[in-house]
């Protein structure tokens, strides 16, 4: 599927192994939504059409629990060698057809919609900006990337994620805060606290 020129395309990083959570993190409920698919609705909802997924470890569970959410979906082999690869990966399926990716983690399970247009209202169009979610006395993902960063994210390796890209350009770097993006899914602790603050907020 050819992916819309001009276009902010979401990445959306699966690829794990999710050593310290003993399961495959991503396909377990969190309240009754899957945490897999609570990023996915997020993007798509923000970017339908360009929501590109990248997997890695039980690649066939997770593409069959993205089914209608993902509209591309990207095997990493290298998976195992960290998140590096991954970006590179999904970077590459997508550059061509992208003017700014936006790098996500599916393990960010608070992550929303209007967020996501948050950070591609401050890009604004501008090939050589960058727009991190602020929290926690941090800068990270989401983030945006425009284009001129393409090539970078291309040469990640390793564990070396983009976190590398925003030091590396410090003055291109715009934020849009968002605290809940601090909370992600390590443990199984992890989970059940995020599964109990949705619920009280419900109530």
């Amino acid at each position: 599927m050819t992916l819309p020129r001009r276009a902010v395309v979401a990445l959306v990083l699966a690829a794990g192994s999710a050593s310290r959570f003993g399961a495959n993190k991503l396909l377990q409920p969190v309240g009754d939504v899957p945490l897999l698919k609570r990023a996915l609705l997020a993007a798509d909802s923000a970017y339908n059409g360009r929501v590109v997924l990248v997997t890695g470890k039980d690649a066939s569970r997770v593409a069959d629990a993205a089914a209608g959410l993902a509209d591309r979906i990207i095997r990493n082999p290298d998976y195992e060698a960290g998140i590096g690869t991954s970006i590179v990966a999904g970077v590459r399926a997508c550059r061509a057809d992208s003017d700014a990716i936006v790098v996500m983690l599916a393990d960010q399970p608070l992550i929303t919609a209007d967020h996501l247009h948050a950070l591609e209202d401050e890009w604004g169009g501008r090939p050589g900006s960058i727009v991190a979610s602020a929290y926690a006395g941090t800068n990270g993902p989401p983030a945006l990337f425009g284009s001129d960063h393409f090539d970078a994210l291309s040469e990640l390796s390793g564990d070396r994620g983009a976190k590398a890209i925003l030091e590396a350009n410090a003055q291109a770097v715009v934020t849009v805060a968002f605290e809940p993006a601090s909370i992600d899914i390590d443990t199984p602790s992890d989970l059940a606290a995020v599964a109990s603050r949705l619920s009280r907020s419900q109530k």
